[in-house]
């Protein structure tokens, strides 16, 4: 009996473990939808890892943090070129304890047009934090 309840009590924690941390995850990819609605691609950007290793995939590679950011204010010059960004999230798969692969898509709403497309993030806990490592938009 003994022996039960501890496994029952480590699939619990373990399961409690995972939905906490996908929680996280998702609260910061949230708060980087509500930075992009308001215009705030600073803000927006926090949400990724502030390394010259970043990665980010759209029509071309794209390294760095800096570079990232740049790209995105070259992309999206003003709030009519952002436009409303909506996220709906497929699947949350952990590849381990600080490492989790989000499949999802996106979806603009603008004045000309309603671009969409899928993405998968690789996020790592860094420093206590969730961080977008590797970004891959189409």
């Amino acid at each position: 009996m003994k022996k039960a309840v501890l496994i029952f009590s480590l699939i619990f924690w373990g399961c409690s473990s995972k939905t906490s941390e996908e929680n996280a995850i998702r609260q910061l990819l949230m708060r980087q939808q509500a930075a992009w609605n308001q215009g705030n691609v600073e803000e927006f950007m926090e949400g990724y890892w502030k390394s010259d290793s970043l990665m980010f995939i759209g029509s071309k590679i794209t390294y760095g943090w800096d570079s990232t950011l740049a790209r995105y204010h070259r992309t999206y010059p003003n709030t009519d070129a952002m436009g409303k960004l909506d996220f709906t999230f497929y699947d949350f798969k952990f590849i381990g304890d600080d490492a989790c692969l989000v499949t999802g898509k996106y979806h603009l709403k603008r004045a000309l047009d309603d671009p969409s497309g899928m993405f998968t993030l690789l996020l790592r806990r860094k420093e206590g934090k969730w961080l977008i490592v590797y970004d891959h938009t189409s």
